[in-house]
């Protein structure tokens, strides 16, 4: 019997993901934002009076919650410790395990969550470039901060001089700290965990995560508050770009790979599929051919051009 198709659904591109096209894509990405990172070096002082100007307003604002945090974990070393090896790794580890997991377990929901999170990480890489900004742990001793990466150096790979390992710090831009991204992909992990987990460990998992990794960043001296405050901004913005960019690569794949995207049958009719097609007067599909096997005429009547034409006369 011959299938129809849905309405409506026989122009979608089916575009099927594959890991071998997603990994290249997602380090090709991470490599543009480390290399805009250490690119976008920026002046010294304007990212000093940056980092000032934000430390000031913040006073005025009351919302100076990085000096009690950072002295916290620099007094106790079972949470500035932790803190640190938090700051330096996780970020590295938690996103790329949940891109794996949704492309793996909910691979309906993997593009829409990647387009987010590479969106974000592009509109915080033009932060760093027009806002370089001294991040508390490098301002002078009299601001009060103390690096902790620094203080607990002994502990870990890293050196005094940025989290990467010894003798690398000065591959990294250490003037990168508006927006904190480190908050902005933490909190990205969270909406991921709290949407398709499923279960109580994941909701719990996707409130401590972002919430720990902000506490983090200003107990370390690594960021401010409204630091934090912007990489979650950030994610917002992406978060509602992400589907017109989404748009965008649908129509440069479907002008760059016209034949992947092309509907099969070309000029089928949008409702009949196949071998089901109609000609003009017939209402239901193979009507011609069922009236000439009941012997009806095979010279065409003026009821074969539609409804509205007038009868034969008698």
């Amino acid at each position: 019997m011959p299938q129809t198709e849905t309405p409506g659904t026989e122009g979608a591109p089916r575009t099927r993901l594959r890991w071998w096209t997603e990994l290249p894509l997602i380090l090709l990405v991470y490599g543009c934002y480390s290399a805009g990172r250490l690119l976008a070096r920026g002046d010294v002082h304007s990212a000093v009076d940056h980092g000032l100007a934000i430390l000031r307003l913040e006073q005025s604002l009351h919302l100076d919650a990085e000096h009690p945090l950072n002295r916290l974990f620099t007094r106790e070393p079972w949470l500035g410790v932790p803190a640190d090896f938090w700051y330096a790794s996780l970020h590295y580890l938690v996103t790329p395990v949940i891109l794996i997991w949704l492309f793996r377990a909910r691979a309906e929901h993997y593009r829409r969550a990647r387009t987010w999170l590479m969106t974000s990480t592009f509109i915080g890489l033009i932060g760093f470039t027009l806002v370089p900004t001294c991040p508390p742990r490098l301002l002078a001793a009299g601001h009060g901060f103390v690096d902790t990466m620094a203080h607990y150096s002994s502990y870990g790979w890293w050196a005094g001089d940025a989290s990467a390992p010894r003798g690398m710090g000065g591959m990294t831009n250490q003037y990168a700290a508006m927006p904190s991204l480190h908050v902005g992909w933490a909190l990205w992990c969270g909406v991921m965990l709290w949407r398709h987990g499923g279960t109580r460990l994941t909701k719990i998992l996707a409130v401590v995560y972002p919430l720990g990794t902000a506490l983090v960043v200003m107990g370390t001296a690594n960021h401010y508050l409204l630091d934090a405050v912007a990489g979650v901004a950030v994610m917002g913005v992406g978060s509602l770009l992400a589907p017109r960019v989404m748009g965008v690569l649908d129509l440069l794949r479907s002008r760059l790979f016209p034949r992947s995207t092309a509907v099969a049958g070309g000029t089928a009719s949008p409702i009949v599929s196949g071998g089901c097609q109609t000609s003009a007067g017939e209402r239901i599909p193979r009507q011609r051919e069922s009236q000439l096997d009941a012997g009806a005429e095979p010279d065409a009547s003026p009821s074969d051009a539609g409804e509205g034409a007038p009868a034969p006369a008698r």
